[in-house]
């Protein structure tokens, strides 16, 4: 790992267990599992929703993009934290904590999208009968 993987860790851990994973050329990061942040070329960029976003925008913090086939910019839902978070464990908190909140939101999310999907149970043979 990386210092710089290794600052984020260290940054992120009064959430809980961090964790980080090789993918897109970057690292995800993920607290207690659930996928918290973009790390690539040498920036964190954490987790935003519509909740949380505007609180990043407002302290002027840029969003991570990435290139597309044809030349253009995607931007993604994750934002640097100011640059005095970088300095200290408190001072990234509060954005660490958004940056959980809006994963915790997404992973709720999903789980609700997956269970109105699922058909529902049949009652047991025995139990239509009476």
């Amino acid at each position: 790992m990386d210092a710089f993987t290794e600052l984020c860790v260290e940054m992120l851990s009064p959430l809980g267990p961090v964790r980080t994973r090789a993918m897109f050329g970057g690292r995800g990061v993920y607290v207690d599992d659930l996928f918290v942040a973009i790390i690539d070329d040498g920036q964190l960029f954490l987790k935003a929703d519509d909740m949380t976003r505007e609180r990043f925008v407002a302290a002027g913090c840029a969003p991570f993009t990435y290139p597309t086939k044809d030349g253009e910019r995607m931007v993604m839902s994750y934002y640097r934290p100011p640059e005095e978070a970088l300095e200290s464990p408190p001072l990234m908190l509060p954005w660490a904590r958004l940056a959980l909140e809006a994963a915790l939101r997404a992973a709720n999310a999903k789980v609700r999208k997956s269970a109105a999907k699922k058909p529902a149970a049949k009652k047991p043979a025995a139990a239509r009968r009476r």
